[in-house]
């Protein structure tokens, strides 16, 4: 039998939530609702999920708080777009430093979200067949550092703090999410910035050689002062 995707629908609002599910389901998807965030926990312990839609504007667990939680369980590997009332940057900024695939800003058109769950799915599985996500807690560590996933900063050998931009965090999570595979720059592009993958082609190259290279970097090396450059400039572009 023919997967059928299910999609998950987080909304508080009930007729949003009713208005998205009917219009998924008559899309060819299967598409559950829930009100809040123990309703969304109850359909993801019994239910296959392939992609949740997550209103950020809820009471008690908002999405920010939800998304969080979802990446922070390593059985949990769902693709996340959130919906939002807020246009501010710095608040969709927040949402995808969470963890978000992509968001979208109400009100919205609903084939635009339709495009943007089919753009998120089609992402997802355009990784080779053979790659797997590794559960991974809050600290991961590989040569002399680690990373701690929660704060999102490395840490070296001495416990001194390297901090990260949030460009080179998630392409270092790429990484270390995928060990041993080979991803190509495409793949890259989309694991670390989905639909505005297209501004960063070049800049995705040189961050790619800066996060391999600290495992490769000694670390009682000091940073040349021509790599602190680039940080700085890179920082400042994305």
């Amino acid at each position: 039998m023919e997967h059928v995707d299910h999609i998950l629908v987080v909304d508080d609002d009930r007729d949003i939530r009713e208005l998205i599910t009917d219009y998924l389901i008559k899309s060819g998807y299967r598409a559950t609702g829930a009100a809040n965030g123990r309703e969304m926990r109850a359909v993801l312990s019994s239910s296959l999920v392939d992609l949740v839609v997550l209103d950020i504007m809820m009471p008690g667990d908002d999405g920010l708080t939800l998304c969080r939680q979802l990446r922070s369980d390593p059985r949990q590997n769902l693709p996340v777009l959130m919906l939002t009332a807020r246009s501010e940057e710095t608040d969709r900024i927040l949402g995808l430093e969470m963890g978000a695939d992509d968001y979208l800003i109400k009100p919205f058109v609903a084939r635009e979200l339709l495009a943007r769950i089919k753009a998120i799915l089609r992402r997802t599985r355009a990784l080779p067949p053979n790659l797997h996500i590794t559960g991974a807690g809050r600290i991961i560590a590989f040569g002399e550092w680690q990373l701690d996933t929660s704060a999102r900063h490395l840490l070296d050998s001495d416990g001194v703090i390297v901090a990260l931009s949030g460009a080179e965090y998630r392409l270092l999570r790429v990484f270390l999410d995928h060990p041993q595979r080979v991803l190509n720059r495409d793949q890259l592009l989309n694991l670390t910035q989905g639909r505005d993958a297209e501004l960063f082609e070049r800049s995705i190259c040189w961050l790619a050689g800066c996060a391999s290279g600290y495992a490769k970097m000694p670390v009682n090396r000091p940073t040349s002062k021509r790599y602190a450059a680039k940080v700085t400039y890179w920082r400042a572009r994305w």
